[in-house]
């Protein structure tokens, strides 16, 4: 069912021979891709906008020209979505998609000239206050700008005591946690690396009453930058309400054997942050892209190896889905649905859904960016 990438099918039929069970032919009404707001460029211009199935393939449904390229989206609820520039950007936005296949752009935030989005923004759950990761272009040090969700306005801002943050997400006792990926860079690109000597990724806690620092933990590997995050399961023997949370890895080691053999996944159990590898042989060039938990457990996609990593809860290796460039990974359940883990690829979407069955659907020729999200 669907289109498969040619590519990768050598690979593709080895991974289904070698499954325990066979995969079970799942219903079209049951695993129909949910409307998936995303960003890309399509030749022309960028764009942010909602994908949604039509037939076997995924068609664009709407979208609104951005001035460059956006990074991280955010589904608020009420129907109105959020996008921020690529980092280092300069401009975040609020819009509504429409039934004609466009959007109507509701607010644009503009950064002060001697700050940088860092790509991601969330809201509180109140839905008055957002949260945006940023950079201080004069020092390089990391804040979490807050901003009036009505306006974008910021009203004020918070150090993340350490560089380069990345994802930010809040936990269920309502504090922030922001990964700081560490790296270095030139002020005016945000991009270009430099002195990595200084490296520095940390996970970090922060209040959100005060912006105080709650927590701070770091890998034992200076070189692996912490980027994308999910919230896993509960904790066991933990904190009440205490849950996993998984993180994407970069390697940044100045050896080509270390850097591709460096793991892409850690996780945090509220006191400890700890690595977890692949199976031996199964190389994953160490590059993590997107991050997501689903089926019980943490899937990161990996762009440079063509494919997604699967890690059961406990951290046990669970296998690996070939799918050229992926990286965009949600978890969704289409309406009456089960949740499923959705990836999307150079020119494919892909499927598993809890039981480990898994469908294709050919992806309209978009060149996505690194993120999606459901919409309700």
């Amino acid at each position: 069912m669907g289109t498969l990438f040619t590519l990768q099918r050598r690979q593709w039929l080895g991974y289904v021979a070698s499954l325990a069970a066979p995969l079970a032919t799942t219903a079209k009404a049951a695993t129909r891709v949910p409307p998936l707001v995303t960003a890309w460029e399509n030749g022309t211009g960028y764009q942010v906008g909602v994908l949604a199935q039509h037939g076997e393939a995924l068609v664009m449904s709407a979208s609104l020209d951005v001035p460059t390229r956006a990074h991280g989206v955010w589904a608020e609820a009420g129907g109105t979505l959020l996008a921020v520039a690529r980092r280092p950007g300069d401009w975040l936005l609020r819009w509504k998609p429409d039934a004609g296949g466009g959007g109507q752009a509701l607010a644009w935030g503009w950064i002060e000239p001697d700050r940088a989005f860092n790509g991601h923004v969330i809201t509180s759950p109140d839905g008055k206050t957002l949260y945006t990761t940023e950079t201080n272009l004069e020092s390089g040090r990391g804040l979490i700008g807050v901003r009036d969700a009505a306006t974008l306005e910021k009203t004020g801002e918070w150090p993340t005591h350490g560089m380069d943050p990345h994802e930010l997400l809040l936990d269920t006792g309502g504090s922030l946690m922001v990964a700081n990926g560490g790296i270095p860079a030139l002020p005016e690109t945000g991009r270009l690396k430099l002195h990595m000597e200084r490296m520095d990724a940390s996970l970090v806690r922060l209040d959100t009453r005060t912006g105080a620092l709650l927590g701070q933990w770091r890998l034992a590997d200076r070189r692996l930058s912490l980027r994308h995050m999910a919230w896993g399961e509960p904790v066991t023997g933990g904190t009440l309400g205490q849950r996993q949370l998984g993180i994407a890895l970069q390697a940044e080691h100045d050896d080509p054997t270390a850097k591709a053999a460096a793991p892409v996944l850690a996780v945090f159990d509220g006191q400890r942050l700890q690595t977890h590898a692949p199976d031996a042989g199964q190389a994953l060039a160490g590059y993590g892209g997107d991050i997501a938990h689903a089926a019980g457990g943490f899937a990161v996609s990996c762009p440079r190896a063509n494919g997604v990593a699967l890690w059961r809860a406990d951290g046990r290796w669970a296998g690996f889905l070939p799918l050229q460039e992926a990286c965009a990974l949600a978890a969704a359940a289409p309406p009456g649905g089960e949740t499923s883990l959705w990836a999307a690829g150079r020119t494919a979407v892909l499927m598993r859904d809890s039981r480990g069955a898994m469908r294709s659907a050919a992806l309209q020729d978009l060149r996505l960016d690194n993120h999606w999200a459901p919409l309700d």
